[in-house]
């Protein structure tokens, strides 16, 4: 069992408790058949960002999203993206385009139910083109996930950028005064500089908020190794990916040492990778992605299963659009209690929906029965190429 079952990481309080039912939603039997798929749009968009996005693999200056919009018989639409990542995995942008492309060709005509069980009979061949599809045949049946009884405010964690004293100082004041109590540090370069950053940080903090740190794969064995031992755990709440993903031997012995509980990113991707880390001395979180799972449905089911094996389910992408963003937020506020990285939204200059997703006080803001939809204007201005399908 990994460490830190059952508990919250540093008695953390569950920041998202009032705003939990009871019960997760869960998908309803289909009782009918619904109207068959009778058009689909894929477009790429470009979005530059407000300001770079440094990850230890590779510098964002804009997200590149593909957005699938269906439409079926009667008129009903849904509407979903994915956004790969060029170096987080073996996909490329390239192979998920002809993915996406090629199964949207293959479900018109088909009825949603399917259409979804067709893709995700091919979501290993490309997980993040595959969700783009399975989440937006969701939102076209209206799932319940999507379904906002009462508004809720649901907690996002900060990115940090300063280095020096000063710098940091400013941001965490700066950061704080929006209503954020968890921060992000990306570490990973340099085991020195990185402790003394931390250092700076938790200085800065006090115990005003919490602080993720994050290799991103970026740590060898060794140096993660010293990195994790050498960490003073006051407010650290976790000690993201160290090693390249594939790497779970080199993971384990990192988290063997850590003086804070390790969480597992880019590998879990399935419900066989969430019980393996479940089973490694030292992890006691795992962070899931809509993109990675296929649909809400299989997401609320892998984060489950997190807590099944004594872990803690953190969720979010920070690369994802406003519309992965909100579909994470919707499964989010019945699932987690720690605050969601699904703030990509906020790293862009453009937001996509006609009335976008709202932040204040650290927190997504949705309002009861809200229902997104795309603006078209933006739309037809952030795209660089499109797609478009028809049942014959």
């Amino acid at each position: 069992m990994a460490t830190g079952a059952a508990k919250m990481p540093l008695g953390i309080p569950d920041i998202n408790a009032s705003a939990r039912p009871n019960r997760s939603p869960r998908p309803k039997h289909r009782e009918f058949i619904m109207a068959p798929l009778t058009k689909a749009t894929l477009r790429r968009l470009r979005m530059p960002l407000i300001r770079p996005y440094k990850l230890s693999y590779k510098t964002f200056e804009e997200f590149e999203p593909f957005v699938v919009e269906l439409e079926d018989a009667d008129g009903r639409r849904g509407f979903a993206d994915g956004h790969i990542s060029p170096g987080s995995s073996s996909e490329t942008r390239e192979g998920g385009w002809a993915f996406i492309t090629a199964r949207l060709g293959e479900i018109m005509g088909r009825e949603p139910g399917e259409a979804s069980a067709h893709v995700l009979k091919q979501f290993d061949e490309s997980k993040v083109a595959a969700t783009a599809i399975g989440a937006a045949i969701e939102v076209l049946e209206g799932s319940p996930y999507i379904a906002i009884p009462a508004a809720v405010a649901v907690p996002l964690l900060t990115p940090t950028s300063g280095h020096t004293a000063a710098e940091i100082e400013q941001e965490v004041e700066e950061r704080l005064a929006e209503g954020f109590r968890t921060f992000k540090i990306k570490v990973g370069k340099d085991v020195d500089a990185d402790l003394t950053r931390v250092g700076l940080f938790q200085k800065a903090v006090g115990k005003r908020a919490t602080l993720r740190l994050d290799a991103n794969r970026a740590f060898s064995r060794d140096d993660g190794m010293r990195f994790a031992r050498s960490l003073k755990p006051e407010q650290i709440e976790l000690f993201e990916q160290p090693c390249e993903s594939a790497e779970w031997a080199a993971n384990a012995d990192v988290a063997s040492v850590s003086t804070v509980p390790v969480m597992l990113d880019e590998p879990i991707c399935t419900l066989a990778d969430i019980d393996r880390a479940a089973g490694i001395n030292g992890v006691g979180l795992c962070k899931l992605k809509l993109k990675r799972f296929g649909s809400m449905a299989r997401l609320q089911e892998g984060l489950e299963r997190v807590r099944a094996g004594g872990m803690e389910p953190v969720l979010g992408d920070g690369i994802g659009s406003e519309i992965q963003n909100w579909l994470e937020a919707c499964v989010a506020r019945t699932t987690i209690r720690n605050a969601g990285e699904f703030n990509g939204f906020l790293k862009s200059k453009d937001t996509l929906f006609v009335e976008p997703l709202k932040f204040e006080a650290g927190a997504i803001q949705i309002p009861a029965g809200f229902k997104p939809r795309l603006d078209p204007a933006k739309m037809d201005r952030l795209t660089i190429e499109s797609a478009e399908f028809r049942a014959d």
